[in-house]
């Protein structure tokens, strides 16, 4: 009876069973006109099954939903459905091995035919194919059936005990697919359904129009949204290409546009742009870590087809003393100041945030030591023997090519880290890659960040939602990227560890939260102790609405533009 407790009092704590309350209602949808945002990282696909990057989440969000999401408190909130299931009332079993959704009655396709629960279920037919290298499969983890025993009831069934049965269908990176849409577009054929990846058909506020890859994606108004007065914008136009500087100076000075989303910049020039009066900095601090990814294994063009994989380990990123070096050689207190201001606080860890996950093991990465990076290298028989500056070993030299997505503040970091790494011996030859294409799904497309033909490559990562289970996950053997899986794993370092396996298995199957939280800890440490990924910014989300723009509330836990049917024109200069 005590576990059954603990198991209940657990369930109870994460999410919110009460209806979500959006501000008034328009009077008349599509009476604001159009809505014009600035994604600098342009759209390459409306599909967030097949991509990791956050531009392409947050395009679809606005067409295709989830049964629940997160507001911009952490909260779960029902979307899809009225209520959410929990122990209390029913919806999720005694012993934790199945939940129960029911549909809000009455929901219809963009397209006016009926939204069911067989789309529900194909949905996790679709992301769990074999050969189909869905990015989010993390979300689908231990399910082992789902059945529909009528048209509004979604079982989902797992393989043991789950006490977060909350992974799937929940969030923005799990929406629903209309399965008539998608049936055939499974395994291996997923990538090639070009119409439904770049039009898909869902239940949001809106439906794409028209969608140029990488450039510009226009919505209209979805005339069978399921609240007559929403959404008060008649069209949205999704701008792409530029720069975070070009796209503040688009809200925040010239007024062009009303939205811009990720403004990567020095916080002396958001504060000129905000100083003209057009519009507002919004930002709020969640999970977003900027970090370093190492490869483990060799991206050497000479190795062809088989490069970047896990048949032939990197030349000397595999040897811990020189992933460690790196580390130890960077002064992450310098790069907050000159990146992120108070938008950004210097983290050794992956997982910053909620508090109750933060481990307190690896502080000693706050603290830049040239010194000490120098004395594992000779420890380690990397040495400078020809005196070009650049220590070597058995004939392999430290020189390495580091790349990261167009856009100001990370060439910035880049200049400084190769400086840094210079110090030490170590040659470092930069790359920067236009943001659309580095954080774009096309497995086809040599400079993705899941492709990682470099050695080490800049990016931020985070999670919807508030619990790390399923980030967690993303570092399982089964999730590195390969041509098998479409080059769309989420395990870009190429890291592979039984050991963490197992810590991630228990996860799945442990309900007392603190053990929850100490097992995420050694997950984390594990991951920063093997300098793998060297966390260098918890970064808070940073982003500008016009002063014109009502209804926004930046979530971090979710899409920013989650609550987009609520967005309307005011009256504000």
């Amino acid at each position: 009876m005590n576990r059954l407790f603990r198991l209940r009092m657990f369930a109870a704590s994460l999410f919110c069973t009460t209806f979500l309350v959006f501000a008034p209602a328009s009077a008349e949808r599509g009476k604001d006109g159009q809505l014009n945002l600035l994604y600098w990282q342009a759209p390459s696909i409306m599909n967030a099954y097949l991509s990791g990057g956050t531009k392409d989440i947050e395009a679809a969000s606005l067409v295709l939903e989830p049964l629940a999401r997160y507001d911009e408190t952490g909260a779960m909130v029902p979307w899809l459905v009225d209520t959410i299931p929990s122990l209390e009332n029913g919806g999720v079993a005694e012993d934790l091995t199945s939940i129960e959704w029911r549909l809000s009655e009455g929901l219809i396709w963009s397209d006016g035919t009926p939204f069911t629960s067989e789309d529900v279920r194909f949905t996790w037919q679709y992301c769990t194919a074999e050969g189909g290298g869905c990015a989010q499969v993390e979300k689908y983890g231990g399910i082992v059936d789902i059945e529909t025993p009528d048209a509004r009831t979604v079982v989902i069934r797992f393989d043991g005990p789950k006490p977060f049965p909350y992974t799937a269908f929940v969030g923005a990176q799990a929406p629903i697919l209309q399965k008539a849409q998608f049936t055939e577009c499974l395994g291996a054929r997923a990538p090639e359904c070009t119409k439904a990846n770049f039009y898909p058909i869902g239940t949001g506020p809106f439906v794409v129009e028209d969608f140029r890859p990488n450039d510009v994606v226009q919505f209209l108004a979805n005339p069978n949204y399921r609240d007559a007065a929403k959404p008060a914008f008649s069209k949205v136009l999704m701008k792409g290409g530029g720069d975070a500087a070009a796209a503040g100076r688009a809200v925040l000075e010239t007024g062009e546009f009303d939205y811009a989303w990720n403004l990567q910049l020095a916080p002396d020039v958001l504060a000129r742009m905000e100083a003209v009066g057009r519009g507002k900095v919004v930002s709020a601090f969640g999970t977003v870590v900027e970090r370093l990814v190492l490869n483990l294994t060799d991206p050497a063009k000479a190795i062809g087809a088989a490069r970047s994989t896990r048949e032939h380990p990197h030349p000397f990123l595999t040897d811990p003393a020189v992933r460690e070096a790196l580390s130890l050689a960077i002064d992450r207190d310098l790069l907050v100041e000159i990146g992120y201001g108070a938008a950004g606080r210097v983290t050794c860890n992956v997982l910053p945030a909620p508090a109750i996950y933060v481990s307190r093991a690896n502080e000693a990465c706050k603290m830049q030591d040239i010194d000490a990076a120098k004395e594992r290298l000779d420890a380690a028989g990397w040495l400078d023997t020809n005196g070009d500056g650049v220590r070597e070993k058995d004939g392999v030299d430290l020189r390495v090519i580091f790349q990261t997505s167009t856009n100001a503040v990370r060439q910035d970091f880049q200049v400084l880290i190769k400086q840094w790494w210079a110090e030490i011996g170590v040659d470092t030859q930069l790359r920067n890659i236009d943001a659309s294409v580095f954080f774009g799904g096309d497995p086809g497309n040599p400079d993705t960040f899941q492709k990682f033909f470099a050695d080490v490559q800049m990016f931020a990562g985070s999670f919807d939602g508030t619990d790390p289970e399923t980030y967690m996950s993303s570092w399982l053997c089964a999730r590195i990227p390969s041509p098998e899986n479409q080059w769309q794993g989420s395990n870009i370092s190429r890291f592979c560890d039984a050991e963490y396996d197992a810590l991630v298995r228990q996860m799945r199957s442990t309900a007392p939260m603190n053990e929850r939280a100490a097992l995420a800890k050694a997950m984390n440490d594990r991951l920063v102790q093997s300098f793998v990924l060297l966390p260098l910014v918890d970064r808070g989300r940073v982003s500008a609405r016009a002063n014109s723009l009502g209804g926004v509330r930046i979530n971090t836990w979710d899409s920013e533009l989650w609550n987009a049917a609520d967005w309307v024109r005011t009256d504000a200069k």
